[in-house]
């Protein structure tokens, strides 16, 4: 049998990908499985940007990118944070990646040394303790609860903050929670973070445009407080449909953005020459679909809202953006279905997926036993019914 590194043996799997994989296992076998554990837009993806794809192909966009990106594209980007966020960082201050994840993951691997400290509020997205892992450094969770929103407090932040702490990393709206932060709930951390002058700020903002809050949405690069040390993460794949497509960014301070063209040089160079075109059209046309997708994810979040508030047991707030219900499920915690135990939340979650045929996601898996994951990026029928499985298999324990 043949070795496999500590740092691959010892990371998590994403649990995630792995509900998702058990659900089409059993879709497979015949099993009519509603999906719930998987965070992707249901809708296609726009046609002019399918059409941009198909121009790219005929003008024969078929050739190796640059490692940062296409510098159309990384105008694109840039006038994008510019118009939209009041944000002014130059194409040079802009890498591409193969999705907003590994522009995560390389902005990680390239600010984090081993043991330096990252503060990640909790309940956080899979991958974020993994990637901490993956660098060496160590993860300083900060735990928030359903009572508050799941948003924290400066004081918490400011307990959690020391001469150790290299980065802060927030996600705003938040997977797996749906919370957004105000201006002014971010000013407050803000005011904390900037006591500390050597610390970066990572801003998690791929879900910008799925807010429901019906305010302008504040990015953390607006503070001039942290001025040259933020670093924005974003991307196409949940506000324009475009998952597959695999198109995400990071920007940020230029010495940090020439770090991760380097480390990306290394070991992906850079993105498809034909999804980078799509994303040109994504940033540059009218954006007349998000706002479409925006309101149907909200007609949706209303949906699950109010029929996981008829489950007696759940408790559950109302999220303010992205597409995701976090209920916390404690009540059905010692609970029994004939024989079977319910002893924690991955129970649960496994009793839905094979009595309920329903897929959700352990809260264990964002750094939140006694919680699951509904993702409502799927129809209103599939919710609907969903939610009726989910009633009556919750029903049936004792």
């Amino acid at each position: 049998m043949q070795k496999i590194s500590t740092r691959v043996a010892t990371l998590a799997q994403s649990q995630t990908l792995a509900m998702s994989q058990k659900s089409n296992e059993l879709k497979a076998q015949g099993v009519d499985v509603i999906n719930l554990s998987v965070g992707e837009p249901d809708f296609n993806t726009p046609a002019h940007i399918k059409a941009a794809a198909v121009r790219a192909i005929g003008d024969n966009f078929s050739f190796y990118t640059p490692v940062p990106g296409y510098l159309s594209l990384r105008k694109s980007i840039a006038a994008k944070l510019s118009r939209e966020n009041g944000l002014i960082y130059a194409p040079e201050q802009i890498v591409v990646g193969n999705g907003a994840k590994q522009a995560l993951c390389n902005v990680i691997l390239a600010t984090v040394n081993p043991g330096d400290e990252v503060v990640i509020p909790t309940p956080a997205w899979v991958s974020y303790v993994e990637m901490v892992k993956l660098a060496e450094g160590r993860v300083v969770e900060v735990p928030t609860g359903i009572a508050d929103d799941f948003k924290v407090t400066p004081a918490q932040l400011e307990g959690a903050m020391n001469e150790r702490t290299r980065a802060v990393l927030l996600c705003s709206p938040s997977n797996p929670t749906g919370s957004v932060y105000s201006a002014a709930e971010l000013q407050a951390l803000v005011d904390v973070i900037a006591r500390y002058p050597d610390v970066l700020v990572i801003a998690d903002e791929i879900y910008e445009h799925i807010n429901y809050t019906h305010k302008p949405f504040t990015s953390l690069g607006s503070f001039p407080e942290l001025a040259g040390r933020v670093v924005i993460i974003n991307g196409v794949s949940k506000a324009y449909a475009m998952t597959g497509w695999r198109i995400g960014y990071c920007a940020a301070p230029v010495e940090i953005a020439k770090a991760v063209t380097k480390l990306q040089g290394q070991y992906t160079s850079g993105a498809s020459s034909i999804a980078q075109k799509a994303a040109e059209a994504a940033y540059d046309a009218s954006q007349d679909c998000v706002e479409e997708m925006r309101r149907a994810f909200e007609r949706r979040r209303d949906l699950v809202v109010r029929l996981a508030r008829e489950i007696p047991g759940l408790k559950v707030n109302e999220p303010q953006g992205a597409f995701y219900l976090f209920p916390e499920v404690s009540a059905y915690i010692g609970k029994r279905a004939g024989e079977r135990l319910i002893e924690n939340s991955s129970d649960l979650a496994m009793y839905l997926l094979e009595e309920a045929h329903v897929a959700t996601v352990d809260g264990a898996a964002f750094c939140a036993p006694g919680y699951i994951r509904l993702s409502y990026a799927t129809s209103d029928e599939n919710i609907a019914e969903a939610m009726r499985r989910i009633a009556a298999a919750l029903g049936r324990l004792v």
